[in-house]
């Protein structure tokens, strides 16, 4: 991570959008600086066109005198209600508010906002790393302001809060949410006395809606390596409350000296492989049916004293359990949840094909049964096997090269089966009355090639009508239209 001297700090913000600010927050004779995600993000060399400025004073105000300044080619959106306004100018998004500090009832999110201070509103800010702020004012422009060290806490890659982490996750339970997506995304370590706080705190993301839930989700699933997250919800508690199905596979039970994994490692483990799979791009919803393929395991887990432990049809179980989960955190009901129902009813059965002899039949069944999300469920299959064991993770592994294999081959010849005319040879010769000759292959060829083109359906009217053109430009008599009833 590069450092950066306020001196360098002036010179990166020298950009006309923040010499602008800086002009305008001169005139009308208001403290300005840039703050939050924006400050965050030079420090980790990452791009941003979204700018948070805090104005010690009226944030409305800076934002309307900017927009004059720049004129037709910047968009202005006032919030009176919540004291901000927002610019868009050249594909920035620029947002103004006043300096704030809140005060929150314990039974909501909402807090009650009063105008404060630079400090004041730093002190409500989420974490040390999010609570930077650059000055923009002509005489001190470039100068960071950073009163809880969140510059060390980068270059040490620790999330911590700002203030007590109880009153913190207390005031806001979302920031719960928050730093295990911060710590996420980033790779970085949740301090001790603010994974504390998580873990006293938890309970409270019962006052956070669904919605809200999902979309911190949504984000850990998407960063690089999803399982850091997930690992940490499970550690402080907070995943017993949002995703208890999945909270539960964390469990080894041992009986007559014989025990099962714990299904929860197992997962994050299969989740990881999805992600680093060469062979599909694991998109969001991918993502979640790795994650919940073995969540059925929990109810359907038996002990049989010839075999041990059993999860059997856990597949058909964790699928009936899918809409549940989606519905309580108002993820989409649509088809993103049929298709990671989908993924989780069938995750066993290319592993059953690929443990027998891989049969034409079979294999036809599972890519009528699977359509156009066979290859997400492949490799949402090869990803599943995580054994220790080299030799049966290689064994399974090549049986499901041959599976592939044969998908391949048989959506290969269904597709020139399908596409192959309704008219064959003999019945060309029938028609023009000819024997095997040079001229039945043309009108062969010229039929399959419109076929193909998609230039005519294969049905027996319109290739006829095709045929009768090209025999004739060929010489040929006219077909015996009986022929072909």
């Amino acid at each position: 991570m590069k450092l950066y001297s306020d001196r360098a700090l002036a010179r990166l913000l020298d950009k006309d959008v923040f010499r602008q600010i800086s002009a305008v927050a001169d005139e009308l004779g208001v403290e300005c600086y840039v703050v939050g995600g924006y400050v965050r993000d030079i420090f980790l060399e990452r791009p941003s066109d979204d700018i948070d400025v805090v104005v010690v004073g009226s944030g409305i105000d800076v934002a309307s005198a900017l927009k004059r300044r720049f004129g037709r080619n910047a968009h202005l959106s006032v919030f009176r209600n919540f004291g901000t306004a927002q610019v868009k100018y050249k594909g920035m998004e620029i947002e103004f508010v006043g300096a704030r500090k809140e005060s929150y009832s314990h039974d909501s999110r909402k807090p009650v906002v009063e105008n404060g201070t630079l400090e004041d509103d730093q002190n409500r800010r989420d974490f040390t790393i999010n609570a930077m702020a650059i000055c923009l004012n002509n005489s001190r422009f470039g100068q960071l302001v950073d009163p809880f060290n969140g510059l060390a806490d980068l270059e040490d890659g620790i999330i911590a809060t700002p203030l007590d982490p109880d009153v913190t996750f207390s005031d806001d339970p979302l920031r719960m949410m928050r730093c295990v997506r911060f710590a996420t995304q980033l790779n970085f370590q949740i301090e001790e006395e603010t994974f504390e706080g998580l873990e006293r705190m938890a309970d409270r993301i019962k006052i956070v809606s669904g919605e809200r839930i999902a979309v911190e989700l949504n984000k850990i699933m998407m960063a690089p390596h999803p399982s850091i997250g997930f690992e940490y919800l499970q550690r402080s508690g907070l995943l017993n409350l949002i995703l208890p199905e999945l909270a539960a596979l964390d469990i080894v039970e041992r009986r007559n000296g014989r025990a099962h994994k714990n299904n929860f490692y197992h997962t994050l483990e299969v989740l990881e492989n999805v992600i680093k799979s060469e062979k599909q791009e694991a998109g969001l919803w991918l993502r979640w049916a790795a994650l919940l393929h073995d969540v059925g395991k929990t109810r359907s887990k038996r002990w049989d004293n010839a075999q041990g432990w059993t999860f059997h049809n856990h597949n058909i179980i964790g699928a009936k359990m899918v809409p549940d989960i989606f519905r309580r955190l108002k993820l989409p009901m649509g088809a993103e949840m049929k298709y990671v129902q989908k993924l989780v009813d069938l995750h066993m059965r290319p592993i059953v094909i690929a443990d027998e002899v891989v049969t034409d039949s079979a294999v036809r069944r599972l890519m009528n049964d699977a359509g156009a999300d066979i290859g997400d469920l492949m490799t949402l299959c090869e990803a599943d096997i995580t054994s220790k064991n080299e030799v049966r993770k290689k064994i399974f592994l090549e049986n499901f090269r041959v599976v592939r294999e044969k998908l391949t081959d048989l959506a290969q010849r269904d597709w020139e089966r399908e596409l192959q005319p309704v008219i064959d040879g003999n019945e060309i010769m029938q028609m023009f009355r000819l024997g095997p000759c040079r001229e039945v292959g043309e009108l062969k060829r010229v039929m399959k090639e419109a076929v193909l083109d998609n230039r005519v359906p294969n049905e027996r009217e319109p290739l006829m009508l095709l045929l009768k053109e090209k025999a004739r430009q060929m010489g040929l008599s006219e077909p015996l239209t009986e022929a072909v009833q």
